[in-house]
């Protein structure tokens, strides 16, 4: 082999770091009709791929109602106007991000002590157009997004392996339709096959350390995202993969750790910002206990048990360590204070991605543009070190003002 070969070869297998969402929502298709009713009426795929590419910086994000025929249709008419291709290794590029094709479905089965939310993602348009026509003889509205399946969990995991697709749990603690908020009473064997699950996403209100009290989970690679309802939600919560390039392919061998690609570190608020971090009542929102059954204050049933105390619940790790990449807590520019709307955009005028202001531009240069009290603002965010103020019962934590 020359030695033009093997510079070409070993710099084929170069890994490279990159910033992933995998959890985004569409609001509207290209007919104006809702998908996800809750969300935002820009957040188009259009715009998604714009905001993600252009402002956000993000390398890697997953659509996740692209089962939706409207929105498959867009992205056919982006690829037949030339602005984006799909990869050979799975996954559509669009300018410098690439898009992978998932949908998030609503179990409940008979197994089930409630609904739970699961993520399936496909290689290829042909893969999640199959997906669809399937989906459709087991759900009611194709078109809308997180609709209720009627089916087995397990008879819908192996469809989605049936078709390559990629597996995981979505925001598997928060009280409302999720894995261990509502879906099982104490282990992921009650309603899934442990085998086919790809990795697990922790949601908002939890973090590497709270999920790793569960055993059962420390076989799993742990996924943070933005479950974005709206263009600026886009990376509230991401992660950085080391791979050799964005496509289908290398984030599943990232979550299987295939030839060192992985979840080098994942970013996302402190759990303590969690619209459901705390036990509280609804109606006061009074912190209680969770052994309340009603409210000590107000004398209200309505009580939403926390993320925390679900965890404690279920503890049962022994004290060995599990292996994980650094978990930051981190949140966007847009949560800090003293940054209104004004201010971000001369940032990202002056250098370009919320990514790039936010790993890895000096504090010398941010002060050139912004006052010295919101660049140690940004500098703290980077690093972790932002002071919180929790949240609970449906509202969520903030930022607090450090002077």
């Amino acid at each position: 082999m020359s030695a033009e070969h093997k510079f070409q070869e070993k710099n084929d297998n170069i890994l490279k770091s990159y910033f992933a969402d995998m959890h985004i929502h569409i609001g509207r298709d290209l007919y104006n009709h809702p998908v996800k009713i809750t969300a935002a009426k820009n957040l188009t795929l259009t715009n998604v791929l714009r905001e993600s590419s252009r402002r956000k910086g993000i390398n890697l994000i997953g659509v996740i109602d692209s089962q939706a025929p409207a929105v498959q249709q867009e992205i056919k008419n982006l690829i037949k106007e030339g602005e984006a291709y799909e990869l050979e290794d799975g996954g559509i590029r669009f300018e410098h991000v690439i898009l992978l094709l998932g949908s998030e479905i609503e179990v409940y089965d008979d197994e089930c002590q409630g609904p739970l939310h699961v993520l399936c993602y496909f290689p290829t348009l042909a893969k999640i157009e199959i997906f669809s026509e399937w989906l459709t003889t087991r759900m009611k509205n194709i078109t809308l997004s997180s609709q209720r399946y009627y089916g087995t969990a397990k008879e819908l995991q192996h469809k989605v392996k049936e078709l390559a697709g990629i597996f995981i749990p979505a925001h598997v603690f928060t009280p409302f339709k999720s894995l261990y908020g509502k879906g099982v009473k104490s282990s992921l064997k009650e309603i899934l096959d442990p085998d086919l699950i790809d990795g697990v996403e922790l949601g908002l209100s939890s973090d590497t350390e709270m999920a790793d009290q569960i055993e059962e989970l420390h076989d799993y690679t742990f996924v943070s995202n933005s479950d974005a309802h709206s263009l600026p939600k886009i990376a509230r919560e991401y992660q950085e993969i080391l791979m050799k390039e964005p496509s289908f392919k290398e984030f599943y061998y990232a979550l299987h750790q295939v030839e060192g690609r992985k979840i080098q570190r994942n970013f996302g608020m402190n759990p303590q910002l969690g619209k459901y971090h705390t036990t509280v009542c609804v109606d006061c929102l009074e912190a209680l206990s969770p052994r309340d059954d009603k409210c000590t204050s107000c004398g209200s049933k309505k009580i939403v048990k926390g993320v925390f105390d679900r965890i404690k619940e279920l503890a049962n790790a022994q004290e060995e360590i599990v292996s994980r990449p650094p978990y930051i807590y981190q949140v966007p520019l847009e949560y800090l204070p003293k940054l209104g709307p004004k201010t971000f955009e001369k940032l990202i005028s002056s250098f370009q991605t919320e990514m790039n202001i936010i790993h890895h531009v000096p504090h010398d240069e941010l002060i050139e543009v912004v006052s010295e009290k919101l660049a140690d603002y940004i500098i703290r965010n980077r690093e972790g070190r932002m002071s919180i103020k929790a949240g609970g019962g449906g509202k969520y934590g903030k930022i607090e003002n450090v002077d």
